[in-house]
Parts: structure tokens; sequence; C-alpha cells
């Protein structure tokens, strides 16, 4: 429903808010409401006795009341406990991380923008190992220069707003030859840059708005690629129903034999990959396997020929498949180019128009 109101209403409301917390806080003796976090002594039941409130019917004094856990989560320790570029750039020490802690990795994007926005020159990459099961949105909002590794799994929204960061989450080479679900739903949701490489599957919604980048994942649940908008997605596994339903830019690459009566084909059609994407495939596959050990990606590059793959590209691709992949190759590890693909025409140059 339209607001039929003005604006200055909504500035008046705004105001009458504050002014109204501000006497609150001032009741309370606390100066912002970042003092009253975790503060449980100023709660109280809302009926007068609150021996009538049904949940405390049992309870005869305020004697119940339990302070909730004070510490602090994994992602607030990342950000706040050391210079986040004192010694952070070896994997060689793995962090426990529990289903509790969530959103791991935005405070520190933040940090780290907030480092440039001030005229500071940052340098290096910050590595960081975990081992455990991730909370929600692990790696959110991760910004360039920063790269997580998991050894487990994760819960939904993982690499949400991924924003130039990279993230690899494994769980050994029997979970991926098994398919093992190693993220939830909603990975990637509007992920703008960055690498996603996950060694197993992942539940639905995969790449849901992506716009920029790049993912290789084992096997996605439904509706993988709604809306995506840009970036690459190689798919080593199994598709889910209603693939690409919306699909307006970016490429997703899936194997042939999976491809069968999966696909959104109003939104999106399919391709025979050519050379050039052969080679670019094998790069990106290359970069999976090394940062997961994934048996699906060395079985797939022991291959002679072509990949096994089909190009799934919007129904009206604005751009070139080249256009597509020059920033997603900008980004990857220019070791894992091989003497075979270095004899082929650079992307930067090879502008055929779809």
């Amino acid at each position: 429903m339209r607001f039929n109101g003005k604006p200055e209403m909504v500035v008046s409301y705004f105001r009458a808010l504050a002014d109204e917390i501000r006497r609150k806080l001032s009741e309370l003796g606390a100066a912002s409401l970042t003092e009253l976090k975790g503060d449980y002594e100023c709660l109280r039941p809302r009926s007068a006795n609150y021996a009538e409130t049904p949940a405390l019917a049992l309870e005869s004094d305020m004697s119940f009341k339990i302070a909730p856990q004070q510490v602090p989560g994994l992602h607030a320790s990342l950000t706040e406990s050391q210079d986040p570029h004192s010694d952070l750039d070896s994997e060689s020490s793995s962090v426990l991380i529990r289903n509790s802690d969530r959103s791991v990795g935005a405070g520190l994007s933040g940090e780290m923008a907030r480092e440039r926005a001030a005229g500071k020159v940052l340098t290096g990459t910050i590595k960081r190992g975990f081992h455990g099961s991730a909370g929600q949105s692990f790696g959110a909002f991760v910004g360039a220069g920063i790269d997580f590794k998991l050894l487990g799994e994760a819960n939904d929204y993982v690499g949400k707003g991924l924003s130039g960061g990279t993230i690899a989450i494994t769980a050994g080479t029997g979970a991926s030859r098994r398919g093992d679900v190693l993220a939830g739903n909603t990975v990637l949701y509007g992920a703008t840059s960055g690498q996603l490489f996950v060694a197993g599957r992942a539940g639905e919604r995969f790449a849901i708005r992506n716009s920029g980048a790049l993912a290789v994942v084992e096997g996605v649940g439904q509706h993988g690629c709604e809306y995506m908008t840009g970036g690459v997605v190689a798919i080593l596994g199994p598709l889910g129903l209603n693939f690409g339903s919306g699909m307006t830019g970016g490429l997703a690459y899936v194997l042939r034999a999976e491809a069968e009566d999966v696909l959104h084909r109003e939104f999106v059609s399919t391709g025979e990959i050519g050379a050039n994407e052969d080679a670019w495939l094998r790069r990106t596959l290359r970069e999976h396997q090394e940062r997961t050990g994934s048996p699906r990606a060395a079985k797939l590059l022991s291959r002679r020929g072509l990949l096994p793959f089909q190009r799934v590209q919007p129904v009206h691709l604005q751009g070139t498949i080249e256009s597509v992949w020059e920033p997603v190759l900008a980004k990857l590890n220019p070791e894992f180019i091989s003497v075979q693909d270095a004899d082929l025409v650079p992307v930067a140059t090879h502008a055929s128009a779809i």
C-alpha cells in the first residue's frame, strides 16, 4: 500500500521516537542503546503479578533470572581481539566454529572497508582457517583481501553479499565422493564479486541474485541460479528443478547428463562449450581442486577432449561470453594456467558476440 503522507511526517515520527528513546535511556541511567546490550537486569515481566504469567507460573520470585551468554561471538573476535593483519597470513592455525557463530567475516570486512575509506593502504591477504559447523551467513560480505577456508559444513546464506573475498568449504575427499551437503540454502545471495569453492553439495536457491561472483559446487537443490544477473557458476553434480528461473545475466556450466528436464526454458537456453570455455573451466577446476582437494574436479581434469559441460545462459544474454568471464578470470590464481591454455586467445582480446 502506498504511503499517503508527506516526507515531513516520517521525519517528525523518527524525531519523536528518538526523543522517547532518550527519555527511556535517561530513566535507566544509560547513555546509549549499546550500553544496554545483555543487561538483563532491566527486563521485567509485563504482568504486575508475574506468577500469573503462564511461562512463569512455577516461579515464586525473580531468582529464575539467568544471565544470557556474554561470550563474544567468533565474528567479534576476528575484528576486535587483535590487528587482523598481525598473524592471519597463514592457514596453519584453524579456529573452531559452531553453528551459533553467525555472520563470521562481516565485521572484519567492515573494519577493512573503514580503513580503506580512511586512506589506509592494505596489502597482502588475510587468510583464516576454520573447522566445525558454521552458523548462518558464514563469510557474509567478505571483501577483497580476505580468504576463508572451512573444514566442515555451513548453514544458510554462505557468502551472502560476497564482495571480492574467497571462501572454500570442504569436508574431505569422502564427503565429495558421497555428495554430502556442505552448505545450506540461499548461498551467495546478492554476491557482487569474489569466489566460492564447495567440495560438496548446496541447498536450494544457490547463487540467487548473484551478480558477479565465481562459484564451483558439486550439486545444488531446486531454483539454482534464480534471478542471477552476472558471474559464473560451475556445478559438478546434480541439479534441482527450476534451474535458471528469472536468470537474466551471467553463465552457468552444468554436466550434460544432469541438465535434462530441470531447466526453466522460458528464461535460459543451453549451448555447447568451445575450446576457450573448456580452458577457462579447466583453470577454474584446478583452483577448486587446489583449495578443496576435490576428487570430482580431479576426475574431470583427467579427461581428454572437451569437458562434459553444457553452457546455460539467459535467453537474451547481454554482451558476450568473454565479457562475462573476463572479470572472473582476472581474479583466478595465474598459477593454474596450463601450457595448453596459454596458447588460446586471451579473453580480453576475444570479443565475438553471441
